[in-house]
């Protein structure tokens, strides 16, 4: 799952809001070095992807991308699976997503002492350009993954993908719409377990 999802994921606690969304850059064992509730955040994040990249769900939209992008086809998903979640995001959250979205970056300037420095420099951006709520519109995406193309210095081609989007736009909605169930059960069981 790519950000979007990744915090809503987190519940209400702060510290697992942030260890969630700074998980990918914390390697091996050094997530201990932070306050219990980002370890959980992290260790969550960690439990979601391992999840998800074994879901037959995701292997079924991962399918129709494989061919023309790879070993990529997955953090595509993630992608669409995001747009999907912003999109009908009001049958999953009472807060409306601005207010949501809005929340989020507060609490990343409220933290920035904390986050990683990937992230530190990140931030800026990401809140200027507002990729959270930029998620909802096909529009939004094509210019995210147009972004992640560049960072892959045009080997992705992940700019592309916005076809396989628009083709297979209500296959993907319903594979998001039945996995996303799954997973919020097994994110609040995880977490609990945590």
């Amino acid at each position: 799952m790519n950000f979007l999802a990744h915090i809503y994921l987190s519940g209400d606690d702060e510290g697992v809001i942030i260890g969630n969304f700074i998980a990918d850059g914390i390697k091996g064992k050094k997530y201990k070095v932070f306050p219990e509730s980002i370890q959980k955040g992290i260790l969550l994040h960690r439990a979601i992807d391992s999840y998800t990249d074994k879901h037959p769900i995701v292997k079924q939209s991962t399918a129709k991308l494989h061919k023309n992008y790879g070993h990529y086809s997955g953090v595509i998903v993630d992608i669409l699976y995001d747009h999907f979640l912003a999109k009908n995001w009001k049958k999953y959250h009472k807060v409306p997503l601005e207010t949501f979205v809005e929340n989020f970056y507060e609490l990343l300037r409220k933290n920035y002492e904390i986050l990683p420095t990937r992230i530190q420099k990140m931030m800026p951006i990401m809140i200027s350009q507002n990729w959270l709520l930029s998620y909802e519109t096909t529009e939004g995406i094509a210019k995210i993954l147009s972004q992640m193309n560049i960072r892959t210095k045009g080997k992705s081609k992940m700019n592309l993908a916005i076809l396989e989007l628009e083709k297979y736009y209500d296959d993907f909605e319903e594979e998001f719409e039945s996995f996303f169930t799954e997973l919020i059960s097994y994110s609040q069981n995880k977490l609990a377990q945590l």
